[in-house]
Parts: structure tokens; sequence; C-alpha cells
């Protein structure tokens, strides 16, 4: 039987290369100041909110493009680790105290435990608040995908989402990022990348541009962005401090 989650990140992956201009980027986007940095090329930093816990890590990887993943704290990471392989998990590496996993779809993830204290989410940021790590799926792996990550996750609401390619993994209160599962329309590698819930996306896309980011492409309620490393992440209009849709009136 899976555990409680008790906290999550959601970790910006960046190639190495790069790593600082994501750093700067954003430390800049969440109003937070970065952590020692660790790991044997000084590739992990977490994001340090002041008067909160920390829910943003950037990562430096060696190969790839990078894009996000979400990392999830448990008090019994070799229990989670078991049910995680029951459900159709992959164990990638073991560590002494956490682990790499893989989803059906081939989406890495991690475990490792929770701190104690680890409770209050960061506030919103000049009207947006980083929420949302979104799991890009091929159609040929988007219901066994979905189901993967209900039955793993089964304290969390799972639910359809606003559009027909969209399902929602919603945490119970105060977890501080959600999960979005989006079928592609096209037999492509599984992918991740972040999203930020915007209470105006015009004006927060003006900001991000100003720090350095591109805008890459428009939809129905979201615009796709390009930070300053070179990855996608995209602005949502959805209610910052709940992060569902803004009510219709």
């Amino acid at each position: 039987m899976s555990q409680p989650i008790l906290w999550t990140h959601a970790f910006v992956d960046r190639p190495l290369r790069v790593f600082g201009r994501a750093c700067e980027f954003w430390t800049a986007v969440t109003d937070t100041r970065l952590s020692e940095l660790r790991g044997e090329r000084r590739e992990f930093v977490t994001l340090l909110a002041e008067g909160a816990d920390a829910c943003v890590k950037v990562q430096g990887v060696v190969s790839g493009e990078g894009g996000a993943h979400l990392d999830f704290a448990v008090e019994d990471v070799p229990g989670f680790v078991e049910s995680a392989r029951g459900l159709g998990a992959e164990l990638v590496t073991e560590h002494a105290r956490w682990a790499v996993l893989r989803s059906p779809a081939r989406q890495l993830f991690c475990v490792g435990p929770w701190h104690e204290g680890e409770s209050v989410r960061p506030p919103v940021v000049r009207g947006s608040r980083l929420d949302q790590v979104c799991l890009d799926v091929p159609p040929s792996l988007y219901d066994a995908e979905v189901a993967f990550w209900t039955a793993l996750l089964p304290e969390w609401e799972s639910l359809p989402g606003s559009l027909a390619e969209f399902h929602v993994l919603k945490p119970p209160p105060g977890l501080p990022v959600r999960i979005l599962l989006q079928r592609l329309d096209e037999e492509r590698p599984a992918a991740a990348h972040l999203d930020l819930a915007c209470a105006d996306i015009k004006v927060t896309r003006a900001e991000h541009e100003r720090l350095g980011a591109e805008f890459v492409a428009e939809g129905r309620s979201w615009t796709v962005m390009r930070d300053p490393a070179g990855g996608l992440y995209c602005l949502t209009g959805r209610d910052p401090e709940t992060g569902g849709l803004p009510s219709r009136r």
C-alpha cells in the first residue's frame, strides 16, 4: 500500500553548462535565494523562500536538455519504492537515503525522506506561483500513466482536466506541487515541464520577458515560454492561491 506524501518538490532540470542561468532566472521568478550547492559536480541547489518551506530545486544535468521532475518526501523510502515498483515503476538508482524511479511511460521521479516541519508552502509572487509539474505522455501510454499515478497517490484527487487531453492530480491541502498529465498528439518520448498559475498571464509574461525569458506559443488558456537556460515552461490561467481554474460567473 502506498504511503502518504508529506511534501513535494518540483525540480527544474537544465544542462549543467547553463546551470547558472537557470538558477538566476528561477530565483527571480520565485522570489527566492540559493542554498549551498551540493553534489559531486555542484549540480544541485534548493531555492529557499523567506518564511516558508522550499518546494523548488534546480539540477544541472550532464546529458540531454533537461526538463522537470517530481520529488516526493515520505517517512518510509524503501516502502514507497516497493509500492511504486509493484504498480509498474522501474527502480533506476538507489542511494543511501533516496531513490530514482521511472514510471511506466519512463518519466523519472525521486523519493526521499521527509524533513520534519516541512509544511508551509511559499507565497504567491507578483501574481503567480510555480505549482505544477506537467507530464507530457504519448497517446499509447497515456491511460496506463494516468492509472499508475492515480494508484501511486491514492490520497490525491484524480480527475479529468478542462480538456480531453488533460488529467489532474490534486494533492491534499498544504502540499505545494500538483501534477498534470497531458496526452500528446503524436508518439514521441515522454517528457515533463513546469507550469505556473497566473492571475494575469500577460502581466506575468511581461515580467518573465524582462528577466530574459522568450515567448514560444500561445494556447487556449496558457502561454509557452522558454527560460534563459533554454527550458520550456508554461504560464497558465489558473488561480495562484488554489491552483484551480478561475470560477466562471
